[in-house]
């Protein structure tokens, strides 16, 4: 007697195409499919945060399902750590989003970002710097791109504005901005900054860094 293998949850690397299904999967299963995949995915965002080199194992724990089901949706660490970059970058995007950074003086749009948003920027940048050898760097360009324009079309602004010093590469005050976020965030996980400090010392220190220099006597 021939025995049937077992169907396995559809493979998928988010949630458009949980939505999507595979043929004849039915609505329990896709909804089903989805909370796993969900659940995965924010538990490696944890825990690539506090430990970039996490094992599927311990992500596996930490979501709450097998190591059966997390590879029937990730089959390797590197499509995991991926989709983890892409919801890091999505939550991020969508914080950056709600601050209307188009409107209003730029300086002003900058500190309500950085007051708003510093934490959320931070995993962003930490994901990037820890995803280097992991993804390539064709999908780490794609994957950070959203977010990167919009902070490097604030700095524009602020430059057209005068706001904002010219005498520097653009691109060097977009990396002056992720990394200070993300010295800020290693500060105050050691508790050399206070966390209720850190907006404050940020929205100081970035905006004498950006802007111009007064002139010279």
């Amino acid at each position: 007697m021939s025995t049937q293998p077992s169907r396995q949850e559809p493979r998928t690397h988010g949630s458009a195409d949980v939505r999507k299904g595979g043929a004849g999967a039915g609505p329990k299963r896709r909804a089903d499919a989805e909370r796993s995949i969900e659940a995965i995915v924010k538990a490696g965002l944890e825990c690539f945060r506090d430990d970039p080199n996490a094992s599927m194992t311990a992500i596996a724990q930490a979501a709450g399902v097998s190591r059966v089901t997390l590879y029937a949706h990730f089959p390797s660490r590197e499509e995991l750590f991926e989709a983890v970059l892409a919801y890091a970058v999505s939550e991020a995007d969508a914080a950056l989003e709600a601050q209307d950074l188009d409107n209003g003086p730029a300086d002003e749009a900058m500190a309500r970002m950085v007051r708003s948003c510093w934490r959320l920027l931070d995993r962003h940048s930490f994901l990037l710097t820890a995803s280097q050898g992991l993804i390539g760097e064709p999908r780490r360009r794609r994957q950070h791109r959203k977010v990167l324009d919009r902070v490097d079309r604030l700095i524009a602004r602020g430059q057209e504005e005068g706001a904002f010093r010219t005498d520097l590469p653009r691109t060097w005050l977009v990396t002056v901005f992720y990394s200070l976020l993300h010295s800020a965030a290693a500060e105050a996980g050691t508790r050399r900054l206070k966390v209720g400090e850190a907006p404050s010392v940020l929205e100081t220190t970035l905006l004498a860094a950006f802007r111009e220099p007064a002139p010279s006597s």
